[in-house]
Order: structure tokens, then sequence, then C-alpha cells
């Protein structure tokens, strides 16, 4: 049976297509998935093969420039998805056949028949995403683990064919696509996509599918995986994105730090980069007092960017970098003056409430970007004040320790915010006299409560009118919880 269809693929050749056609070729495909034939079918087959993708080339050339009756064309379609899908089954794990369809010039042809197919309407045939899948599929295929077939894709490819195929409407065409793309990307090539207008544009593209098409797992990866190691290429594409587009890279890289992995690191010119961006836009969250304000969308990128500062001055691979960053630390301690006292002038979300129920605006459907904004600032200053004595000292003197205090009530505004200020005056405190000292030279108000105090391992102490801070006892420790 298959010896017949493989003499057929011959007479097709020869012989204006029919659907008996279809059936031999659909034949050839079956018999390719099956290892053992797969890794020893001749040459010759595979070579008919490759001589079908071309006649079918020509063929689509043909009902591409003229008005062919739609009988035809849908079968020139299906014999090509046909083609593409014997020639994408011979590939699978077998090195032998994708160098023998590459120097039969299948790359090539096959980029060359997509982008004919690209120039189709999209109402010529249903079978027309069919053949853009089989052939997206099958140069993934050829590609996996050989790099001469990865350079073929790449140097006739990109950027033109991958622009095209990652704007069409089809998902499943757009998900291979970018599975290619992600199996060709290297250093070097990720370095490419920074230096013209189209690369980048594609680079732009991936990131814009990650967010209005969040199922297509491969696009993840790519950002993830290539564009993120390259601090040179996440810097470009930050300054040609609009606020929309910024909010979804920087929710891609909290998320690849959420990731905790070793090859999760982002990269230091990288953190530099968003911390400067940070200091040079922070301010614009002050607009999220009013009512409606038009630059909610720069206060969210803000408030993303404390999110991602947040976990990179939590981890030990980066925060020690971060904690000798230029003007950080003021930055936020300043920033935390200034939502602390809008927060008193005025009822709006960086007030301090008690209501622990949803903060929304009008029209709104979700919770108020800036919840817990301040609680964020404060778990950046604790961050940044672990073990480094300078820091501490600058906290001291911006006058911030009575600042972090003030903030050590409940909230529901900023949830956990008073944790966070225990955690950030236990790193402002220790092995820090002068700070100690200044807590001790706090003027009492009345009765407070000193819990907080002593989870962080102090208790306060009245001699003679004055209160003096002093570490807990042992016995006094307050246990586990």
């Amino acid at each position: 049976m298959l010896s017949m269809s493989s003499l057929k693929l011959g007479e097709m050749l020869a012989d204006k297509f029919t659907l008996e056609h279809l059936g031999s070729l659909q034949t050839v495909t079956k018999a390719l998935r099956d290892e053992q034939f797969r890794f020893s079918v001749e040459v010759d087959v595979l070579g008919r093969l490759s001589a079908l993708l071309s006649k079918l080339s020509d063929e689509i050339q043909v009902f591409s420039e003229e008005d062919q009756e739609q009988q035809s064309a849908s079968l020139c379609l299906q014999l090509t998805a046909e083609c593409f899908r014997a020639q994408r089954n011979a590939c699978v794990q077998c090195p032998r056949n994708q160098c023998i369809l590459r120097d039969q010039g299948c790359i090539q042809l096959s980029l060359g028949i997509l982008g004919k197919l690209l120039k189709l309407s999209s109402g010529t045939s249903d079978y027309l995403f069919d053949a853009l899948r089989c052939g997206i599929q099958f140069l993934g295929n050829i590609a996996v683990g050989n790099q001469l077939c990865k350079a073929d894709i790449w140097d006739h490819g990109f950027p033109h064919i991958f622009l095209d195929l990652l704007e069409l409407s089809d998902e499943k065409a757009v998900a291979y696509t970018c599975m290619v793309l992600h199996t060709c990307l290297d250093e070097d090539k990720t370095e490419q996509l920074r230096t013209e207008p189209r690369p980048m544009n594609v680079a732009l593209k991936v990131v814009e599918l990650c967010r209005t098409l969040p199922d297509v797992d491969w696009t993840v990866l790519i950002v993830t995986q290539h564009f993120f190691r390259s601090a040179e290429l996440t810097e470009r594409m930050y300054a040609e994105m609009n606020d929309q587009e910024r909010l979804t890279l920087l929710e891609l890289i909290l998320a690849q730090l959420g990731e905790g992995k070793e090859d999760s690191l982002i990269p230091l010119r990288t953190a530099q980069f968003l911390v400067s961006c940070f200091q040079h836009s922070c301010r614009v969250v002050l607009s999220l007092s009013s009512v409606s304000s038009d630059d909610d969308q720069k206060a969210l990128a803000v408030i993303m960017l404390l999110d991602i500062l947040c976990e990179m001055t939590s981890d030990q691979r980066t925060f020690m970098t971060l904690q000798d960053h230029p003007d950080l630390l003021q930055t936020t301690v300043d920033l935390l003056k200034d939502v602390h006292l809008l927060g008193k002038a005025s009822k709006n979300v960086f007030s301090a409430a008690q209501e622990f129920s949803t903060f929304t605006r009008p029209g709104d459907a979700s919770t108020h970007p800036a919840l817990s904004f301040k609680a964020h600032l404060i778990r950046l200053i604790g961050n940044l004040c672990h073990g480094h004595t300078a820091n501490q000292d600058q906290v001291r003197e911006l006058d911030g320790i009575a600042l972090i205090l003030d903030n050590c009530s409940i909230d529901s505004n900023n949830p956990f915010i008073s944790q966070w200020a225990v955690f950030a005056i236990r790193n402002i405190l220790e092995h820090n006299l002068e700070n100690q000292k200044v807590v001790q030279g706090l003027r009492r108000q009345g009765v407070a409560d000193d819990s907080m105090l002593r989870e962080m391992g102090f208790r306060v102490e009245e001699r003679n009118g004055s209160l003096l801070l002093r570490p807990l006892k042992k016995e006094e420790e307050p246990g586990e919880r």
C-alpha cells in the first residue's frame, strides 16, 4: 500500500491534482508517524515530497493571481497542508531527515509558500489556516536541535515572515509561530532584535501577544527566556512601548522574579534601569488620590515598578547591589512622606482606614490600584536597610523612623502595613545605637500598645519619667506564631 502511494507521489508531479492524490499523500503522512519507517525512509520519497511542494507553490502563485474556481483552490490548499504534515512528521527526532530536507531547499521553499498564503484572502478557502499551521509546524520540527536549519529559517524568514505570521487572526498559527521563534532564538539573534525597527517590532508584538493571547505559553517563554536576558533589548522595548504595553512587560518581569529559579534572575543592568524608571516617574502616583486622573496608566506602572523593586531587594542575589543605588532610599522615603501627608490632608486611598471593604472608585469593577502602596514603600525601605548601616543612618537623617512608626496601626487600605512597619523598624534599629536612641527619645503621648516593639525584640521601660528601649529577656520573647 505504501509503495503504491510512494509511486503515486511521482505521478502527482505530472498529473493534474485530484482527490485521489490527496488520499495517497495522507497514506505517506500516516506512515511517517512510525519511528521505524521514519528513520529508514528512502531519500527518493523525501525528494518527491519536496518536488511536490515546489509544484504546489507554483499552483498557489497561479490561483493567487487569477480567479480560480473555489474547488481547485481548496484542493491545492489541502494538498499543501498534507505535504507539510508529511514533512513535519519526517523531521520528528530525526536529524537525518532534517538535513535531507534542508539540502533539498525545503526551508526556503516553505517560507516562500507561507509568504504566498499570507497574501490570500481568508475567504479563499476553509483550508487556508490549516496549510499555514502545518507549514509553520514543519519549520518548528526541522529546526529542533539543528543549528543549520535554525540559521536558514532566520536568514530567509526574519523578520518579515515572522511579523506577518504573528499578525494572523488564527491563535494556533500564532502559537506555532512563537514556537518556531523560541526554537530559533539564541543570544546573538536576540541582540539583533534591538538593532533595527522591524526586528524590534517582532519583540514588541510578542509582548503584546502576552496580553492579548495569554493562553499562548510560547510568548511568555520567549520574553522570559530570551528577551529579559538582554538588558539592552529590555530597555529599548520599554522606551518604544505605550503605557499599557509597559504594564504587560512589568507584569512579566514580576512573574519572572516570582519563579525563584536560577535562570529567572534579572540582569543587574536591567535592575538598575528599573530603579531609574521608578525614580523618574514615582511622583505621578500621587495623582491617584483624586477621583479621576489622566495619569492612571503611568501610575499603575509606578506601582508595578515598586512591586518589582520589593521582590528584587528581597532576593539575596540582587538586593546588595540595589542597596547602594544612588538616591533610591531617599526617593522612597520622600515618596512615603508625600503619600502619608496626602492621606492626612483629605480622605483618599492614601488615608488610613478601618473599613475593611474594597476601595473602589465610581465605575471601577476592581480594587483601587494604589491599595497597599504605602505598605510596599515601607517594605522597600526595610529591605534597603537590612544590614546596611549607611542606609539605616540615612533613614534617621530623613526623619523616616517616626514616619514609619506612625504607620504601625491597622489600615484596611494597606493590608499588613503594620507587619511591614515592624519589619522595617527592626532592620533600621538593628546594631544601630543612634537609631535606637531616636526611638528612646520619642515623646510619650498616652498609653500605647508595645506589642509591635516586642515582636522586634524590644520592650519599653519607664524610669524617672523617661521611656527606655530595652532588649527583651529570653523568657520575655514572644513565642512562634
